[in-house]
């Protein structure tokens, strides 16, 4: 397949066999798993998926690169292309009901990485698991330990929605284009019962924000007009400390002590 790689849609294609194989390994697809691919690409991971599963549904964006795509699997298995941009997909759509849950994959455009991680946490529902390569830094923000400086907004997220971890790193010279950072795999499973009890979910997610929103800032400043620094030491976190400090339980128990919506940030 020919076919010159486009910046606007954050187009990398992979092409080491070693790497490609590594990959495939790690998410270890079954014939009857319910596979969802995002960006396909030029097929480097939808081949062996599909030739392991017999049927694979994959999101594509970029229309030049369907028929070939579907030329070059014909004979393979079933492969249903929905082209759509992935930010806006409703992937739930695709589990049939009483349905297995959707194994979703991909090499993601670096450039909506975060907001499709975003999008896809609020379908996590009807997904098994995911299996993603990002950009190196990206992953390291996913699993970062609190206190570390890659330690934020994303890892609170998605800690609160899913388990996560990362497999191995990719260098560079994987891609054509090549990509001027190393990238990562990361897998992602949604927890079925959230690790800690959260009363308001959307208050949840508008609290870490603010709480991230200035860095350097301590809690009792992010936080002004959200809680009082007396409210935040009742709950026995310092409101002296920065949010890269605080754990998943504890910002728990500082979105459960609002009592009512708080009033919209002003990033």
């Amino acid at each position: 397949m020919t076919h010159q790689p486009r910046k606007r849609f954050g187009q990398n294609f992979l092409h080491d066999p070693g790497v490609i194989r590594r990959i495939v390994d790690s998410i270890h697809p079954r014939p009857g798993d319910h596979l969802v691919e995002i960006g396909p690409g030029q097929g480097a991971l939808t081949r062996p998926l599909l030739e392991a599963c017999g049927r694979l549904d994959v999101v594509e964006l970029d229309r030049d690169l369907i028929a070939p795509l579907q030329q070059q699997l014909a004979d393979v298995g079933e492969l249903q292309v929905h082209q759509a941009d992935a930010l806006r997909f409703d992937f739930c759509a695709l589990q049939p009901e009483n349905g297995p849950l959707l194994r979703v994959v991909g090499n993601l455009p670096y450039n909506i990485s975060t907001p499709l991680l975003f999008h896809l946490m609020s379908q996590a529902a009807c997904i098994e698991d995911m299996h993603f390569m990002l950009q190196k830094e990206v992953v390291q923000r996913i699993v970062a330990a609190p206190g570390s400086k890659s330690y934020g907004r994303l890892t609170v997220m998605l800690a609160y929605h899913c388990e996560a971890e990362m497999l191995f790193t990719v260098g560079s010279g994987a891609f054509f284009p090549a990509p001027k950072v190393d990238s990562a795999i990361v897998r992602l499973r949604p927890h079925r019962q959230p690790p800690v009890e959260v009363h308001d979910p959307a208050l949840f997610a508008q609290l870490v924000a603010q709480a991230f929103s200035q860095r350097r800032k301590t809690l009792r400043n992010n936080l002004k007009g959200w809680l009082s620094a007396e409210a935040i030491a009742a709950l026995d976190i310092n409101p002296g400390i920065r949010a890269e400090r605080l754990g998943l339980d504890q910002f728990a128990r500082l979105s459960n002590a609002l009592q009512q919506p708080a009033p919209a940030s002003k990033m």
